[in-house]
């Protein structure tokens, strides 16, 4: 059978009206983009944003600070897109340091002034050498100290934060775009004539996600473990319980957003809207070290937030299950909380 212009004509005409008559969708095919960028102009655009994270110690109050302010070199003070954070204590400093949320570290005081630098940050060699270049022709002298203790690799901070962004995609579009399909596509309607149960039909999925979830986890844990043998000081065991909860916990928040509608469309760009923003804010890439207290307080709001926090500090810094049992702690109350949601919203149809 040949190409027929009008049949192709028809179904480009039916697929249009099927997508403008669907409100929903349509209205956030526009609504979406302009949050991203709103939100990406208040966080990040005009003259505020800042590429490095220098760190002062020792510095009263604590936090993001005015170089003005500081004891440290004149010329220092003038490096553009530098932040500096004040610190109470050198050894909360040096500890900030060591897990790559501050780029670099100075000791307030007179010269010749002293510095912190991880040789496995990238941005630490480069602050570094603004430091040093900073200096020249003027008063005074840096001197790169020892940082005591062990050194965290960028790789071993960075990998938790991937694996808990590809467990954040896989549980929510893995739940709740394929259970709105189903729905879509009236299977869930020939699933409710069946003796089968709204929460049989809910365990069964969220189950099935967990098990996938922590399949995929361990697999490529293993595989890049041959390839980059990460220094894990806590107990492999105590991690992937973490893992386990908050695996729980992020399929089950893509229950409640599978618990209603038949727009893939729609479903879609609530996914998208709610994944971004864990991503961004949850510390996968970067620290928020320095960031307003606002931005901190919305990321703790994200499950993704406390599975990384309980994974870096036993990986990291060899703490226990007992020791980020606050972080557990909130991933199981947030677990509950979403499967209460999610099952008291179901509909089969609708």
């Amino acid at each position: 059978m040949g190409f027929s212009l009008n049949r192709f004509w028809a179904m480009f005409r039916a697929r249009n009206r099927e997508f403008f008559r669907d409100r929903a969708a349509f209205g956030w095919n526009f609504m979406f983009p302009f949050l991203i960028v709103a939100g990406f102009a208040l966080i990040f655009s005009g003259g505020n944003q800042k590429d490095y994270k220098i760190g002062v110690a020792p510095a009263s109050p604590p936090g993001v600070m005015d170089p003005a302010d500081a004891d440290i070199p004149e010329a220092l003070k003038s490096i553009r897109y530098a932040e500096f954070i004040g610190f109470e204590d050198m050894q909360t400093a040096l500890d900030r340091l060591r897990h790559h949320k501050i780029d670099l570290l100075i000791a307030a005081g007179p010269p010749p002034y002293r510095y912190w630098v991880s040789d496995a940050s990238p941005k630490g060699y480069a602050v570094s050498a603004l430091l040093r270049d900073s200096l020249h022709g003027n008063t005074g002298t840096a001197v790169k100290q020892e940082i005591h203790g062990r050194e965290i690799r960028y790789i071993d901070w960075l990998f938790p934060g991937i694996l808990g962004m590809n467990m954040m995609f896989s549980a929510l579009w893995g739940v709740g775009y394929v259970v709105v399909r189903y729905r879509k596509n009236g299977v869930l309607k020939r699933l409710k004539a069946t003796p089968l149960s709204a929460v049989e039909y809910l365990g069964a999925q969220l189950l099935s996600r967990v098990f996938l979830l922590m399949f995929t986890l361990i697999v490529v844990w293993f595989g890049s473990d041959l390839v980059f043998s990460f220094q894990v000081v806590g107990r492999r065991m105590d991690i992937f319980i973490a893992f386990f909860l908050g695996s729980l916990s992020m399929a089950g928040l893509g229950l409640i957003l599978a618990a209603r509608g038949t727009s893939e469309e729609f479903t879609s760009g609530i996914l998208n809207f709610i994944s971004w923003p864990m991503m961004f804010l949850s510390e996968v890439w970067f620290s928020l070290e320095g960031a307003p207290e606002w931005i901190r307080a919305i990321a703790t709001v994200f499950p993704l937030t406390h599975l990384l926090t309980a994974v870096r500090r036993i990986m990291n810094d060899g703490a226990g299950l007992w020791d980020v049992m606050p972080e557990l702690s909130i991933l199981g109350v947030m677990t509950i909380v979403f499967l209460s949601i999610g099952a008291g919203l179901f509909s089969w149809t609708r």
